[in-house]
């Protein structure tokens, strides 16, 4: 399984994207107003249906005039289709409900609400959008086997703190029934499918691409954590010219001596005027930007161990030594961890690797194999030879489905089987710690952000074309 493999969208796109890929949201009205009409509400996935090979007419309709005759009391009061999407109907009363939705997320976001034809032109255009992304889907393969659209339904829960039957009544209270929640999760799952199929596995970053950011970056004190020690030599208010050479004369003496290779805490001790003198002068890491500009300026072209030149401030003579610096981010929270994967196929399910996977973990759980002899055994992944071990990670380095399930393992723990684009896993943390980022895994970071930039860009473009390639005809309100 590779790492960093995720994908975004962009602007709004991009956070229902991510939502998608986590298959839940930070709260269940997020999540049921996901579900409630897949993704349309926050026009994620703008995609028209026609399939790369055909050559459906394009339509030139107006959008907008068509969303204000939906409008119309005729519209409030009955069903009719609206619009036909390739050779499938988009009815008013779906139109009616996607609306309602957005209305809902935005007050409970505290946001103004948009103007009702503004909102009408939105959900229309959005489920026009999915229609034809999901009829795209169909006509390339993609299916959704059940024991997805379990995964999907025990991670809403999870990420809204809920047992199952807790989510079920939740969602029963909100006008969602069971049947109405499980088959959007199957076409969020199909969507999130189709772009990783069509859009993320074509978006690629280069080494130069990679080396031209962190170049563009070195210099950014908004990149860089510093510590710094000081010593200071104040300065009293109406100083004399005699005073002011004296003082400026201390602090050059201590400056000599520091660069003499002197203990530089034991002179903070003996020269300093500032309360940190007691802890040598250290100031402690932190953002550069936290700093203040003089000192950032001062250490900035420094290596680690430097004493720059004395700088003045209003508070008096400054002795600068740079302790330590880093780019932000290079110390995190990294987790070890190994596992098994089955690969889906035709002879093979994913309910029948999921309970292939039911059965290896309780003979882990009761003793009767080893986890890294049954993925030496079974996984078919490249880490099987290592018995399935992943190494350490960082966050980001898996895609979410997977990293949301290691970040819930105490160590030692198995997982339950769950399903990611490369197949079924079954995970088993071994350890956590807290570490610093090599150069290799800092250009990961990197990489993985740049990667993000493109897929936003990517998605747009993809989005755009197959959008101008489906046929869409719109259809007057009856009289």
């Amino acid at each position: 399984m590779n790492k960093c493999e995720l994908g975004t969208t962009s602007s709004s796109l991009a956070g229902t994207a991510r939502a998608i890929r986590r298959l839940g949201g930070a709260s269940l009205a997020a999540a049921a107003l996901l579900v409630s009409f897949g993704l349309s509400a926050q026009g994620l996935r703008p995609v028209p249906g026609a399939s790369a090979g055909s050559r459906a007419p394009v339509a030139t309709v107006n959008i907008g005039s068509a969303a204000a005759e939906v409008q119309s009391e005729a519209a409030r009061n009955g069903d009719y289709i609206v619009a036909v999407v390739n050779s499938e109907p988009l009815t008013n009363s779906e139109v009616q409900k996607a609306v309602q939705k957005i209305l809902q997320q935005l007050a409970q976001q505290r946001r103004p609400a948009p103007d009702k034809t503004e909102a009408l032109n939105y959900a229309l255009e959005s489920l026009i959008n999915e229609k034809a992304q999901l009829q795209l889907a169909r006509e390339t393969g993609i299916r959704v086997d059940a024991v997805a659209i379990d995964q999907a339904e025990q991670s809403v829960a999870q990420q809204n703190k809920f047992t199952l039957q807790q989510l079920y009544q939740s969602l029963q209270a909100e006008g969602i029934t069971l049947a109405q929640f499980r088959e959007s999760l199957r076409n969020q799952i199909t969507l999130s499918r189709l772009r990783e199929r069509e859009v993320d596995a074509k978006v690629r970053v280069s080494d130069l691409e990679v080396n031209q950011f962190q170049t563009e970056q070195a210099n950014s004190a908004s990149a860089l954590e510093i510590n710094i020690a000081h010593i200071l030599v104040a300065v009293p208010d109406n100083a004399t010219p005699e005073q002011l050479a004296a003082l400026q004369a201390r602090a050059q003496a201590a400056l000599a001596r520091a660069r003499a290779g002197e203990d530089f805490a034991a002179l903070a001790r003996e020269f300093s005027d500032a309360p940190d003198r007691s802890n040598g002068g250290q100031l402690g890491l932190r953002a550069a930007e936290r700093y203040p500009t003089l000192f950032v300026e001062a250490t900035q072209s420094q290596s680690e161990g430097a004493v720059p030149e004395v700088v003045k401030s209003g508070a008096g003579f400054h002795v600068l030594k740079l302790l330590e610096k880093r780019a932000v981010g290079t110390t995190v929270a990294q987790s070890h961890a190994r596992h098994i994967l089955l690969r889906g196929s035709d002879q093979v399910t994913e309910t029948q690797a999921r309970d292939r996977l039911i059965d290896l973990k309780r003979r882990v759980e009761t003793g009767q194999a080893e986890f890294a002899a049954l993925a030496r055994e079974f996984s078919q992944d490249s880490s099987a030879a290592q018995g399935g071990d992943l190494g350490w990670s960082s966050a980001g380095q898996f895609v979410p489905e997977f990293e949301s399930v290691m970040n819930a393992l105490a160590p030692g723990q198995v997982s339950d089987p769950l399903i990611s684009r490369f197949g079924v896993h079954l995970i088993q943390l071994l350890e956590r710690r807290t570490g610093t980022l090599s150069a290799a895994e800092q250009q990961e970071v990197v990489r993985n952000h740049l990667r993000e930039k493109k897929l936003d860009e990517a998605f747009l473009i993809w989005a755009k074309d197959l959008r101008g390639r489906t046929y869409v005809e719109m259809r007057d309100v009856p009289q």
